[in-house]
């Protein structure tokens, strides 16, 4: 087979697309692979620069790559969308994910372990399941609040809820309306229950993994967050500050306003959400703190 030193694969669930270019940039493999025949038309090509699109399954795939010696590189579809001409088909994004991959100023996605994405599974889990939770808990709160109770915010208040719902003498509940709360606190239970469940897995491969336990040591930072930015950040000095890295803390006086960065929305919710006051004390650590391992 000729030779072909870059490539942009289009990836899908059935059917993918290749489009590779030699070292004058001329076309010479436009190709639509089953998903079955991806790895044994890679095996046959010499190593080679192979640009993926960041979606479902990028990260398995340029780990496959990887493997059968190919230098894989993800990149953002955001920064491949230039580079797409008209009619957008599986054809020109592959070709705009070629052209894409060679630019020198390209920023790539670093390609994550399973190890990595297995622990980002927890926590994409966990914050399912909080969701959940707190939906049951909305739902208990607004159907009572339809007889007129209403309980003070917080767990505190969640719990007299659930004490009022199962007292069968209380008379301000109607019977079809106690049995379907009572559902509901079945599901709220087996909810937390799960959660955790999720916590505690979590917090085991914290204390299995030496980054995250080096993590925790930054104030402001717990087991929760430590194994988040360790599990998805794969070198931190790639991170100019604070904003960068998540969300930080809002300014509280006109002097903390200066020199303040709104955090970007492009960064990850996780790590966002997850501890506001932790982010920007890593960022300011600058590139000092240098991940091993």
């Amino acid at each position: 087979m000729e030779k072909i030193p870059t490539i942009g694969l289009d990836i899908a669930k059935h059917v993918f697309q290749v489009h590779g270019v030699n070292d004058a940039g001329a076309i010479v493999c436009r190709r639509r692979l089953r998903r079955d025949d991806v790895v044994g038309f890679s095996r046959a090509l010499p190593p080679c620069l192979i640009g993926i699109e960041v979606c479902a399954t990028g990260h398995h795939w340029a780990r496959v790559l990887m493997a059968l010696g190919h230098k894989a590189r993800l990149i953002p579809a955001s920064y491949v969308k230039p580079y797409v001409k008209r009619q957008k088909n599986d054809a020109t994004d592959a070709e705009a994910i070629c052209e894409a991959v060679t630019r020198p100023t390209m920023r790539f996605v670093p390609v994550k372990s399973e190890e990595q994405q297995s622990v980002l599974m927890l926590h994409r889990v966990r914050e399912l399941l909080i969701r959940q939770r707190t939906m049951l808990v909305n739902a208990l709160r607004g159907h009572l609040a339809e007889f007129g109770i209403v309980t003070q915010q917080g767990i505190a208040g969640v719990g007299m809820l659930i004490a009022l719902i199962e007292d069968g003498d209380h008379d301000l509940i109607p019977s079809l309306a106690r049995s379907a709360l009572l559902l509901l606190i079945g599901q709220l239970r087996e909810v937390h229950e799960k959660v955790s469940e999720m916590d505690r897995q979590i917090h085991a491969w914290h204390r299995s993994n030496e980054l995250s336990r080096r993590l925790e040591t930054i104030p402001g930072f717990g087991p929760i967050t430590a194994s988040a930015i360790a599990a998805t950040v794969t070198d931190a000095s790639l991170f100019k500050s604070g904003p960068t890295i998540g969300r930080v803390d809002r300014p509280r006086t006109a002097a903390e306003l200066i020199g303040w960065q709104r955090p970007s929305r492009k960064d990850q919710q996780t790590r966002r959400s997850l501890s506001p006051p932790a982010s920007r004390r890593w960022g300011a650590c600058g590139t000092s703190f240098q991940p091993q391992g």
